[in-house]
């Protein structure tokens, strides 16, 4: 009798991706830093955020102009940490979704363009670039007499495909002898 009420559970219907995961098939965090330009003087104040002034000299003479020692004073640039989830088996070419975070004192990102950022792996190596107009999801507006109300967080946004994938993690399945299966909810019943 308890050999058939065993029986009756083994019959449900669950598909093995939807209770358990391949182990070692995981997706990868990427980091990477970079500018945000465009912005309607609410950017960094290159005074209080001086490592914002050193990337936007050193990407200026990466274009050819160099402003070292020039008096800029330009509101329109910010820095910001760039981060994004590379899932498993992405290839060459692939686009995922990046999010912007402001690192100095700027006071909106809103309107704001990424200039190409590389992101990086744990391991150090660049996995992916990304670059776009940055969505912040907030609203701002202010009245003649100085009053002024913001909803959401304008430091804060994301880019909708605003990577390209240039590297894959290297997870290779069809060489390993045996492929082990995690449980999302371990319990003995499942397993």
């Amino acid at each position: 009798l308890a050999m058939m009420a065993g029986a009756g559970a083994a019959d449900a219907q669950s598909r093995i991706k939807d209770i358990a995961s391949v182990e070692g098939v995981r997706s990868n965090q990427l980091v990477g830093y970079g500018l945000v330009v465009g912005l309607n003087g609410t950017g960094d104040s290159l005074r209080n955020a001086p490592f914002t002034r050193q990337s936007l000299e050193g990407m200026t003479e990466r274009l050819g102009v160099n402003i070292r020692g020039a008096n800029a004073n330009t509101k329109n640039t910010a820095a910001v940490l760039v981060t994004a989830e590379l899932p498993p088996f992405s290839t060459p070419g692939a686009r995922i979704d990046v999010g912007v975070a402001s690192l100095g004192d700027a006071k909106s990102l809103l309107g704001g363009t990424l200039i190409v950022t590389s992101l990086q792996g744990a391991d150090g190596q660049v996995y992916a670039v990304a670059q776009g107009s940055v969505q912040t999801g907030s609203v701002s507006g202010s009245g003649g007499s100085g009053s002024s109300v913001t909803r959401g967080v304008p430091t804060a946004g994301r880019i909708a495909s605003g990577a390209t994938v240039e590297a894959e993690t290297g997870f290779n399945l069809d060489g390993m002898a045996e492929v082990r299966l995690t449980l999302r909810n371990p319990d003995f019943t499942t397993a």
